[in-house]
């Protein structure tokens, strides 16, 4: 038997309609987040886009919030595989783990910058009334594991030279956190716990420096705001351990 892996495709027809329609669901409903914004998405506006009646739409989900779940959990997919994609390019041509999370980070704002609506669906501000399910959360991890490997691969390689404060490890983290790192790192121990907790770092530091961007909060700041991000993801690295050199970015 062959274990070449088969794509997955709906069998039959009733399923490939079903699954066409689905499709053009989500696409109207990405073209009403571009226009509109979350707080505003409607499967009544969806559905007159589509020109079907919106008792057509509950077909297919049952909720705003669930077609909401539907793109964000898309969405965060979306910037884990370009952030996936970007570490184990980097990888590829020999960088250090510095390098690597700054090429990382070069692409996340990339992709923030040519799809700003998708950026502000997860990372900007909260739809009010809205609750992600965590049927969110293994999407959303997707960015995680990347920074998270990152660190580890300088920690294997004693780079990791934090110029940030030592700190007790205890009680930074949840529980939560601590089973999901530590099931990537390995048995859980003093210094698992500090790249979880210094994993924030790298994390809030690539949001805050896209949003403080794409929101217009650098608004004439800088002559090159890409060159200025750098200095701010390497700036902020340093703190947790990875020192990247600027000189030949």
């Amino acid at each position: 038997m062959s274990t070449t892996e088969v794509p997955s495709v709906p069998a039959t027809a009733r399923e490939r309609a079903r699954a066409q329609v689905k499709a053009e669901l989500l696409d109207a409903a990405r073209a009403r987040l571009e226009a509109d914004g979350a707080a505003e998405l409607s499967l009544r506006a969806v559905a007159r886009d589509l020109g079907v009646a919106s008792s057509a739409v509950y077909r297919y989900v049952e909720s705003r919030d669930a077609l909401l779940t539907l793109l964000i959990i898309e969405t965060y997919d979306a910037v884990g595989a370009v952030a996936e994609q970007a570490a184990a390019d980097a990888r590829a041509r020999g960088a250090d783990p510095a390098r690597t999370w700054l090429e990382v980070a070069r692409a996340v704002r990339g992709w923030a910058l040519a799809q700003p609506y998708a950026y502000e669906l997860i990372y900007g501000t909260p739809v009010r009334g809205y609750r992600a399910p965590d049927d969110t959360v293994p999407s959303a991890l997707r960015m995680w594991g990347v920074i998270v490997s990152v660190l580890q691969q300088a920690a294997e390689e004693g780079t990791l030279a934090p110029a940030g404060p030592d700190f007790d490890p205890h009680g930074r983290v949840t529980p939560a956190v601590v089973a999901v790192v530590g099931g990537a790192l390995g048995p859980v121990s003093d210094d698992v716990l500090r790249i979880a907790s210094r994993s924030a770092t790298l994390f809030c530091s690539l949001l805050g420096a896209i949003s403080a961007e794409l929101f217009g909060h650098l608004h004439r700041f800088a002559d090159d705001y890409g060159a200025l991000f750098d200095v701010t993801i390497a700036t902020a690295a340093a703190g947790v351990g990875l020192h990247a050199d600027l000189s030949d970015a």
